[in-house]
């Protein structure tokens, strides 16, 4: 059935960063389940591994956009997943324009468009008083203070997800979810498979969780994190 161009059932899901490894996993594990997805990116060019993906690909920069314009792509989501990020290569400044400020304009521009569920990928460690002057050390307090804001919006149901050191080693399935896990590795392949089991739990809302392999089954670590 459709309603308002939509099928009824199925979930729309505007994910930012949409080039990024964990959300191309994402967008294929949305996909595949029948989800509507779109992925926002920076470049045309990287257009097409969304489409092999399964999602759309919408061209907009974060940096310099404007709330209404990121609202204006956000219009009739479900769900909003923050995945973007400046990547290793960058410097202390990106770590602020990506990792801060795309993040807050995100969160904003979602409260905008009355977009309610809001997922934010962030980093074990994250904290906005963490202290030193390596460009590691601005990621970690930038996706801190991020978080710190999206903490506060009232009108979302956030969840935010603090992954450990990341692998491109195949998925498990098997993880270790919990507010705090103490450090560890997690391959990609289930940091987006614990997301794509989130989106559509609400019952996550309002809470910080760590993540690193374990002995869970993704589905099971999610319902128990759920029910606490």
């Amino acid at each position: 059935m459709r309603l308002f161009g939509r099928t009824v059932g199925i979930m729309r899901i505007v994910i930012a960063g949409g080039h990024g490894q964990i959300a191309l996993r994402l967008e294929r594990l949305l996909s595949a389940r029948g989800e509507e997805v779109a992925g926002i990116i920076r470049k045309p060019e990287q257009g097409n591994a969304l489409r092999t993906a399964g999602a759309e690909p919408v061209l907009l920069n974060l940096e310099s956009a404007s709330v209404e314009e990121v609202a204006a792509h956000l219009q009739g989501a479900d769900a909003a997943v923050f995945a973007a990020g400046a990547g290793p290569g960058s410097g202390t400044a990106r770590k602020e324009t990506v990792d801060k400020g795309a993040a807050m304009l995100f969160a904003d521009a979602a409260v905008r468009a009355g977009v309610r569920r809001f997922l934010v990928v962030s980093s074990m460690g994250a904290d906005p008083a963490h202290q030193g002057d390596d460009v590691f050390d601005a990621y970690l307090r930038a996706k801190g203070e991020a978080d710190a804001y999206v903490t506060r919006q009232k009108a979302l149901d956030w969840t935010i997800l603090r992954p450990g050191s990341l692998t491109n080693d195949a998925g498990t399935g098997q993880v270790r979810l919990e507010a705090h896990t103490g450090r560890g590795m997690i391959p990609r392949d289930d940091v987006a498979a614990v997301l794509a089991e989130l989106v559509d739990t609400p019952a996550t809302t309002g809470l910080t969780l760590e993540l690193v392999s374990g002995s869970q089954p993704v589905s099971v670590a999610v319902k128990s994190v759920a029910g606490n």
